[in-house]
């Protein structure tokens, strides 16, 4: 097919579940491309000799190779170049930014719509999960031992390159489920946990051996893998997932969330589920969420299943600053969310019993650019108002725990508490090495899946030359 040809060809959109009925279910939003017009999407593609997408991917899948067989409806041939690249498509295909990574610099993003990227790769790692068996063939064993420390995606991608490799590979995973964010921080409506649940087995099925409720730090130190349980190098990628409170009056109420425990009681211990599971959380008339981010709108839209009517979501600048991605601030406001922007919280009020009533808040407007690039916003004096509420959710980042740090004699951290690491992913222990949320603070799960694969490279190095 001619370029001229493929360029009239429309962006196929992606099919969703009705707002309506989502907006009281945990079910999937989106619902994936059918074959013809996942094809149709493929034929889209201009197969640019220079393309740019493969290195706007922070996992560098070979993009157009995977998309022309689909556009060839080999769909077998499209997942051996996928997974090659990519040992956790089904999540990235559903949560990974690609409007700002490979889609934003297609060239058909220059006169109209990129390709979807993102869709194909989705369509493509669901194919593969319901249609064809793992028939991978483990390489010749080298003999050498790594730790893995977290199972999010920084840490299974490593495991999953090392086990390529021939290295045996140990994940640790501090919680009684392996996933990570992926299964903890992201609700089942974006990222099903069958999916995640899925790409773990595969990993398993390579080789990697996955240990559950281990806390290294506490079970074990990092000096006690290297110095008695033998490993010959360790990726740390135990996230960074201490909650940062905003120190306003009230935040000792009963009813006061941080979004990490808000998401992991309903994600990972299944309180969506209320009659099949026991997990203690409130299920509100009308909840207030803080914080412009992804994990803002999944507690803000979770809380809308939950039954708050409303939700509101609090945010101190305009939405031209939100750094949540458009698709999740489009389904959050077809579900019901409402957007109080330009405001932020400055007090939480609580009934005579302790628990919440209502969040103070203040109006703001944006003010010279800070040391981020984004308008500073100001508060303007006099415009306090109150919105009641049952349950206050702070969604405004998280920071590093200090546990594993603080056992690990001569690690060195900056002065937030994250990792330090050199250009090979090295910290300033020979053979640790660290990426993801732990090296970076709070960043895209692709991001850290980046950080995971580069550091891969680097312990291979390190295990067969002795330097990385």
């Amino acid at each position: 097919m001619k370029p001229s040809e493929r360029m009239k060809i429309p962006r196929h959109e992606m099919p969703e579940q009705d707002a309506t009925e989502r907006s009281g279910n945990f079910q999937e939003v989106n619902q994936g491309f059918e074959e013809q017009f996942a094809c149709r999407e493929a034929e889209r593609c201009l197969q640019c000799k220079d393309a740019k997408c493969i290195p706007g991917c922070p996992v560098g899948v070979d993009i157009p190779a995977f998309v022309s067989a689909v556009s060839e409806n080999d769909l077998s041939k499209a997942a051996d170049i996928l997974l090659a690249d990519n040992v956790l498509p089904g999540v990235t295909g559903r949560v990974c930014p690609q409007e700002t990574q490979c889609e934003e610099v297609c060239v058909r993003a220059k006169k109209g719509e990129p390709v979807g990227v993102g869709h194909l790769e989705r369509f493509v790692a669901d194919w593969a999960r319901e249609h064809r068996k793992d028939l991978f063939e483990p390489p010749p064993a080298t003999g050498k031992k790594v730790a893995v420390v977290g199972s999010g995606p920084a840490g299974l991608t490593c495991a999953g390159e090392l086990a390529k490799r021939g290295h045996a590979v140990t994940v640790f995973e501090a919680l009684h489920r392996p996933g990570g964010v992926l299964v903890y921080g992201i609700p089942e409506f974006r990222l099903p946990n069958i999916v995640v649940d899925a790409e773990v087995e595969t990993l398993q099925r390579r080789g990697v051996e996955i240990v559950c409720d281990v806390i290294i730090g506490q079970t074990y130190t990092i000096p006690e893998l290297l110095e008695e349980e033998g490993f010959d190098s360790i990726f740390i990628a135990n996230g960074a997932g201490l909650p940062i409170f905003m120190n306003i009056p009230g935040e000792s109420l009963k009813g006061v969330y941080s979004a990490n425990e808000f998401l992991t009681r309903v994600n990972l211990m299944g309180a969506y589920r209320a009659t099949e599971v026991d997990t203690p959380v409130i299920r509100p008339t009308r909840a207030v969420v803080v914080g412009g981010g992804n994990t803002a709108m999944d507690a803000v839209r979770t809380s809308r299943r939950l039954g708050a009517d409303p939700a509101t979501l609090v945010y101190r600048r305009s939405r031209a600053e939100m750094p949540a991605r458009n698709e999740e601030i489009k389904h959050a406001e077809e579900e019901g969310v409402e957007l109080k922007l330009l405001n932020t919280p400055i007090e939480i009020l609580g009934d005579d019993d302790g628990w919440v009533r209502a969040v103070r808040c203040q109006r703001m407007e944006l003010g010279e650019p800070d040391d981020s690039g984004r308008r500073r916003p100001v508060p303007i004096e006099g415009s306090e108002f109150e919105i009641p509420c049952e349950i206050f959710v702070v969604a405004i980042g998280t920071k590093a725990n200090p546990l594993l740090t603080q056992t690990t004699p001569g690690l060195e951290v900056n002065k937030w508490g994250n990792i330090i690491i050199d250009d090979t992913g090295m910290t300033s222990i020979p053979g640790v090495f660290a990426g993801g949320d732990i090296v970076r603070g709070g960043a895209t799960v692709i991001l850290a899946m980046g950080d995971g694969k580069v550091a891969s490279r680097s312990i291979h190095k390190y295990l067969m030359n002795g330097q990385a």
